[in-house]
This record gives structure tokens, C-alpha cells and sequence, in this order.
């Protein structure tokens, strides 16, 4: 089939195009939808991940939620401890994880085990999605953070547990900043930033019952 002169340069602009751009154009549809394709197979992963976490961490709770002043059996926390691992082990991507590592804190603390609550809490808070992408809810990163405080004041390590402190953004969680704030301040003897922090958890609508005996305390010692 014979092609006229106008024809021709339009068959050779088109050539020229698809060599200049044009395969970069192809090869980025395909990229782009190899890569939608890895996206669905990743989401129904996800949601696969997530249903078998969810039943994992539903597990855990019937297991350690107990009625008011029911003590944990040995046997019961064996077991919370295992599905905890497991949780850390299999989904260590999973929020539900992250919360099972606030568990294994709770029985560590109960067990006077203190190397081991700061450890589920580190793991808690190394773990956390900082990125742009389903990002882990902040209050869930506030409240180790001010666990993991309480943690390092309990062994002795005060000012580690004041730089701690001076990284983390309170927001709603004022009150119980500004108390865990001024117990550090009394174990490193500054009473008078002790007592302005615990004035600040006061005004924030702190209901700690044992919020003014400490303040008294402090005017005690002054």
C-alpha cells in the first residue's frame, strides 16, 4: 500500500515519538499496572493478616480481661505470654500486635518483671508505623511513652525517664503527663518543677486520687 508524502511524515513522526517517549510511556503502564496489581494482592493480604491478628488479639483479651480484683493464673499467663508472641512474631505489622505488646507490659509490670515491660514497650513503640501510609494512632505511641517512663522511674533511672518525657507531645494526655512529669522531678529533688507540673496536672482535669497527697508532700519537703 503506497503512503503520500504527507502520510510518510506521519508515520515517521509517530516512529520518531515512540522511540523518543512512547516506549517509556508503555513501559510505564505496564509498571503501573504490574504495581496495581501487587497492590490488590498486598491489600488482600493485608486483610487476610489482619483477620487472623484480629482473632489472635481476641483470643488474648478473653484470656487476661478478667472481672475487678481476679488475679491471673500461672497457666492463664502462659498462655497470654504465648499469644502474645505470636502476635509479635507473625504479625509484627499488625496494630494488634502493637496493643499485644502493651498486654505483655501490663503482665510484666504485675509480675515486678521491669526489664521486660521496658522491652514490650520498646518493641511497641520500634514497631510503630510512622509513615504517611495507615500511620499508628498516636494515642496508642503517647501511652507507651508514658508507660515506658513510669518503667525506667520505677528502676531507679530518673533522668533517662525525663529525656523520655521531652520527646513526647502530651495533647489529650496532659494530666497524666504532668504527674508522671512531676514524679521524676521529685526523684531528681527539683521540688519546685515537681510542683509545677503536678499544678499542671491538676488543671488539666487530672483524677488522680493521689495527685493532692503528693502536693502536700512537696509543700512538706520545701
Amino acid at each position: 500500500m503506497a503512503f503520500s508524502t504527507e502520510e510518510e511524515e506521519t508515520l515517521d513522526t509517530i516512529k520518531r515519538w515512540w522511540n523518543e517517549s512512547g516506549k517509556s510511556l508503555a513501559l510505564g503502564i505496564i509498571v503501573f499496572g504490574v504495581g496495581y496489581l501487587g497492590w490488590m494482592q498486598w491489600q488482600n493480604m493485608q486483610t487476610a493478616e489482619s483477620a487472623a491478628a484480629s482473632d489472635i488479639y481476641e483470643e488474648l483479651g478473653v484470656t487476661v480481661v478478667l472481672g475487678p480484683g481476679v488475679q491471673l493464673t500461672d497457666e492463664t499467663v502462659a498462655n497470654a505470654k504465648r499469644l502474645i508472641a505470636q502476635l509479635k512474631e507473625d504479625h509484627s505489622g499488625s496494630v494488634y500486635a502493637l496493643y499485644g505488646a502493651l498486654f505483655g507490659a501490663r503482665i510484666a509490670v504485675d509480675d515486678r518483671d521491669l526489664e521486660t515491660a521496658e522491652a514490650e514497650l520498646q518493641w511497641l513503640l520500634d514497631n510503630a508505623n510512622t509513615g504517611l501510609i495507615a500511620p499508628t494512632d498516636e494515642s496508642l505511641i503517647i501511652t507507651a511513652k508514658l508507660r515506658l517512663a513510669r518503667v525506667i522511674l520505677a528502676k531507679g533511672e530518673a533522668q533517662r525517664a525525663l529525656d523520655l518525657l521531652s520527646t513526647v507531645s502530651p495533647g489529650a494526655f496532659e494530666a497524666e503527663y504532668g504527674e508522671i512529669r512531676g514524679d521524676v522531678f521529685v526523684a531528681l529533688e527539683r521540688f519546685s518543677e515537681a510542683r509545677a507540673s503536678y499544678e499542671e496536672a491538676r488543671e488539666a482535669g487530672s483524677t488522680s486520687d493521689t495527685l493532692q497527697m503528693k502536693l502536700d508532700d512537696i509543700e512538706l519537703d520545701s
